[in-house]
């Protein structure tokens, strides 16, 4: 850069006609931090998949939900860990035994609509999906969030999900529970997918889970 030029640039910046390239800059660098990754799961693998009917497969049968199906596309054991109905409070008490009995490398947490439809607080929700998170990284293990969405004419998953992702450094699936609930051809109710609604759910779980590097 010759000295002519530099005088220019300076006094451009003085006159604040750079300010706004300079804020998008700022933006663009803040909003660019590397996805969180996932260490890549053997062969021998143990994924828990936890949650409520959502997990367990309720307007499909168990044997349909989205845990059956990934096990087949990954080659890996899936467990099941799915309680209809339930809370999250609930959850943050039920979860600490299943991570004992199996000792998973990685858990699925699907959890918090039951707290949605029953409008209970967002923020309950919120930590008890944080403390979960925690206890599954105590206990050794890694987590995949899935966000679940806010029931309407146009699903959209409840904000606190992103929340907890960013401040727990959790990688995260936000749309696809609303995007398939959004199509009446993959739905059994307002609230949960069909067959075909969960097997569109175990793709977007395995895309996401080569996307992070765990297959």
């Amino acid at each position: 850069m010759n000295q002519e030029t530099s005088v220019i640039n300076t006094t451009l910046l003085r006159q604040g006609r750079w300010l706004p390239a300079i804020v998008f800059m700022t933006a663009v660098i803040a909003c660019s931090d590397p996805e969180a990754t996932l260490s890549t799961l053997d062969t021998d693998a143990v994924i828990l998949a936890f949650g409520d009917s959502l997990t367990y497969g309720t307007g499909a049968g168990r044997e349909n939900g989205y845990p059956a199906r990934l096990a087949t596309m990954t080659k890996r054991e899936v467990i099941n860990a799915g309680n209809p109905g339930e809370l999250s409070a609930a959850g943050r008490e039920r979860l600490p035994g299943l991570l004992a009995r199996h000792r998973p490398d990685l858990v699925i947490l699907c959890h918090g609509g039951n707290d949605i439809l029953r409008q209970r607080s967002a923020d309950t929700a919120a930590a008890n999906l944080t403390a979960m998170i925690r206890m599954i990284r105590d206990s050794g293990s890694e987590v995949l969030l899935i966000a679940v969405p806010e029931p309407g004419l146009f699903p959209s998953a409840a904000s606190f999900y992103s929340d907890v992702a960013r401040e727990t450094g959790t990688p995260i699936i936000v749309d696809a529970l609303a995007d398939i609930l959004s199509s009446p051809a993959l739905k059994a109710d307002a609230v949960h997918p069909n067959k075909s609604g969960y097997a569109e759910l175990a793709q977007a779980i395995m895309t996401k889970l080569q996307d992070t590097g765990a297959l």
